[in-house]
């Protein structure tokens, strides 16, 4: 099992007060980090990425698309060109961080709603913008993996089964989805029936309780969901996100209102225990 933790439970920008965290995260038993790229230059991520070398740990990446001129599914060309540029500077960041997959919902901004599901025109969109995207990503050794979100958060990608039918319009071979428990457990009619259709388009798993708080602390069923990855032969990162009030953008964007852990040390150290030992059980 390949278990990595999201430094977005402290920070939305990696700077050299969060460096100890890397050791710690090491010696509690993590195999890899996941570096938020919200801005900065790669010669930034090259110092971050040597210290997760330096603690043996591997690196994913996780971006987002920050406004409405930078945008997937816009029907402005323009705004579909700055989202590719702005995938390309989130891919050039990880390149020089020595990380391997770039992951999150990098296809419109979070929280903007048309009313309406999405429509061809906007999927057209994503399909062009990371198509584009994943062909500079190739270029540099690297994957990409889009993440649907909750309904709460986004319109465009909500379930596994439509991120899946844009990864298989992408057709490139380090193009996937990510499947995050805490999205499919709001969204799908069965959150863990859906994955053995779709493991030949999930390249990324989160793995996230049900409240964003303590993995094992609330009710996704954690030994159904890895014995479908599992039996479906998975060998991706199993990533741990939770996210709290101590950042008040982050918190405003994922709606936490309200404490889920009495410490992030709970996070980090029980939820690693509680996840090994669950997939040892699955």
């Amino acid at each position: 099992m390949l278990l990595g933790f999201n430094l977005l439970l402290w920070t939305t920008h990696v700077t050299e007060e969060h460096f100890p965290l890397f050791a710690e995260i090491r010696k509690t038993g993590y195999d890899g980090v996941e570096i938020p790229i919200f801005e900065g230059e790669p010669e930034h991520y090259r110092k971050i990425g040597q210290v997760a070398k330096d603690q043996g740990l591997r690196v994913t990446g996780v971006t987002v698309l920050p406004d409405e001129n930078c945008s997937a599914i816009s029907a402005d060309p323009c705004a579909r060109l700055n989202a590719t540029k702005r995938l390309v500077w989130a891919l050039d960041c990880l390149h020089a961080a020595g990380g391997e997959l770039l992951c999150g919902p990098f296809y419109q901004p979070l929280g903007q709603f048309t009313g309406e599901p999405a429509t061809i025109e906007e999927r057209c969109g994503i399909v062009e913008v990371h198509g584009k995207a994943a062909d500079y990503a190739a270029s540099l050794g690297l994957k990409l993996a889009v993440e649907p979100l909750n309904r709460f958060e986004c319109h465009a990608l909500n379930l596994v089964a439509d991120a899946a039918q844009v990864v298989k319009r992408v057709d490139r071979p380090n193009y996937g989805l990510l499947y995050d428990t805490f999205h499919q457990n709001i969204e799908e009619k069965d959150p863990v029936g859906v994955i053995q259709p779709h493991l030949a388009e999930i390249n990324h798993v989160h793995v996230s309780e049900n409240d964003r708080g303590t993995p094992g602390k609330g009710h996704v069923p954690w030994e159904a969901t890895f014995r479908a990855f599992k039996q479906g032969g998975y060998q991706g990162f199993y990533v741990i996100e939770a996210f709290g009030r101590a950042l008040p953008a982050l918190a405003a964007a994922t709606r936490v209102w309200r404490d889920f852990f009495p410490a992030r040390e709970e996070v980090y150290r029980f939820g690693h225990d509680f996840l090994r030992e669950a997939y040892a059980k699955a």
